[in-house]
């Protein structure tokens, strides 16, 4: 890209209000910064519509046996792995059901990978890499909306009708004209100047929670406002899977922790074995004929 068409792009101009940013104390630097940061849920606020139409385009892929991957490179990519590294643990997913793609691999986590990337062949050859298949759905993450490396991935998803959503920080990006859905977020330029780990990080995790957890919602990984699908693998998510079970069906704390250890720590189940009252088989069975759903193993 050359310089002209860089420096068109939102996210790399230049922001008047910090034009003199290195003379502010450290007051008016947050201060500035947080006032920056209340554009980012305005921007989010223009987009919802297209938020929600990639939300639905993953549940028809997550509802077909297909996985989510999320792909992108620095910045981007690192919020695509915490997105996806999150749901095992709340939503008591698979590994392998959401999954998140950095340009240069899992070391570009923590030290930039030089030249990945720009690699457009990459992106295609993760996905490759991946077995990706029709019912699998890629989020392409870019805050310039233009990298290489994404838009690879996006082309090769296309070519075999994956799912494809573009999640970029500047209108008409580039990786928008790859994608079914394209998501826009554009809050402005930012507190330092192409520093993209700010307003658009910001923006990129919003819409990324978003896109997880609806999408989580709506395959019924939720009762209520409750993570139901949550694994308690320590102290304090055993004591928060009880106390859902009290809240949903009422019973004392006694009652909850014997359900919670005969279900095999599963609140689902447990919560079904008790307003339902049948074994721990049962509720599995009726969760499984409900697709997960409690709702519609309670009959409501």
């Amino acid at each position: 890209m050359d310089l002209k068409k860089l420096e068109s792009l939102s996210t790399e101009k230049s922001n008047p209000k910090t034009s003199e940013l290195d003379k502010m104390s450290a007051l008016e630097i947050v201060t500035i910064m947080n006032e920056e940061d209340q554009n980012v849920p305005k921007a989010i606020q223009n987009v919802l519509p297209e938020i929600a139409q990639a939300v639905d385009l993953i549940v028809k892929g997550f509802n077909a046996g297909g996985r989510l991957f999320y792909i992108g490179a620095g910045t981007s990519g690192r919020l695509g792995v915490l997105d996806a590294a999150e749901c095992v643990p709340t939503f008591g997913t698979e590994p392998e059901m959401v999954q998140g793609l950095i340009a240069g691999g899992m070391k570009a986590m923590t030290i930039a990978v030089e030249g990945a990337e720009d690699d457009i062949d990459l992106g295609r050859q993760d996905l490759i890499d991946h077995q990706l298949t029709e019912n699998d759905t890629v989020v392409g993450i870019a805050a310039s909306g233009r990298t290489p490396y994404v838009i690879g991935g996006l082309e090769y998803a296309k070519e075999i009708n994956a799912g494809t959503i573009a999640l970029s920080c500047n209108h008409n990006s580039e990786i928008s004209k790859h994608a079914e859905v394209g998501i826009e977020v554009v809050a402005g330029p930012e507190v330092l100047s192409g520093s993209t780990r700010l307003k658009a990080g910001t923006s990129q995790k919003l819409v990324l929670n978003m896109l997880s957890t609806a999408s989580m919602v709506r395959i019924g990984k939720t009762y209520g406002n409750l993570m139901v699908d949550v694994r308690p693998t320590n102290e304090k998510l055993v004591e928060r899977a009880k106390k859902m079970i009290i809240t949903v069906t009422g019973v004392d704390e006694k009652t909850a922790e014997s359900a919670l250890k005969e279900s095999n720590n599963s609140v689902k189940v447990a919560i079904v074995m008790i307003l339902n009252q049948v074994s721990a088989k049962e509720a599995k069975k009726e969760l499984t004929v409900a697709n997960g759903f409690i709702r519609k193993a309670l009959g409501k």
